[in-house]
């Protein structure tokens, strides 16, 4: 759960990957240097037409897949097609609630960082800054967990029911 931003970005690797749950990506710093320095970002604007960019991502999934764009060189073909196999969601959209997940363990908050060092979750900041749907991921995502509990304890069910039928066969 607890996923350092930078280290899930680095480790990809030529592979499609899928990030879900991106509010609850972790940053190295305090919550308020963390909402100063997008804040900081912000205020960075064309100055004759801001309509042209640079264009300020408030969603998690936007501020992940921009932080992995920066490390790219996405103006290639080869760094295009990198960017083409990244997919980022709030969430776990329907899909991807179905499919085993995996973890990337050198990305866990808890190797990457000192304890006691302060840590902000993206989604956090991003409610700070001006993301909206924080409330319906969290409703949506109270409402998944519900139908996964459900299938997970009628799996449990079945293995049970497998196991007493091995061993009595």
């Amino acid at each position: 759960k607890q996923w350092y931003q930078r280290r899930v970005a680095i480790t990809a690797g030529g592979q499609r990957v899928v990030v879900v749950r991106c509010e609850l990506l972790n940053v190295s710093g305090s919550f308020y240097r963390n909402k100063l320095k997008y804040f900081a970002f912000l205020r960075k604007r064309m100055n004759s037409n801001p309509c042209r960019g640079p264009f300020h991502f408030r969603a998690p999934s936007k501020i992940l897949w921009r932080t992995i764009r920066g490390m790219i060189p996405h103006k290639t073909q080869r760094g295009m097609e990198a960017l083409n196999r990244l997919k980022v969601f709030e969430g776990i959209p329907a899909p991807y609630d179905k499919t085993k997940r995996m973890v990337i363990p050198s990305a866990l908050r808890v190797l990457r960082l000192k304890p006691g060092r302060r840590y902000a979750s993206v989604g956090r900041i991003s409610r700070e800054v001006g993301w909206k749907y924080g409330d319906v991921v969290d409703k949506l995502e109270v409402k998944r967990k519900e139908k996964s509990a459900v299938y997970f304890e009628a799996k449990k069910k079945l293995n049970a029911l497998k196991a007493k039928a091995e061993a009595g066969a």
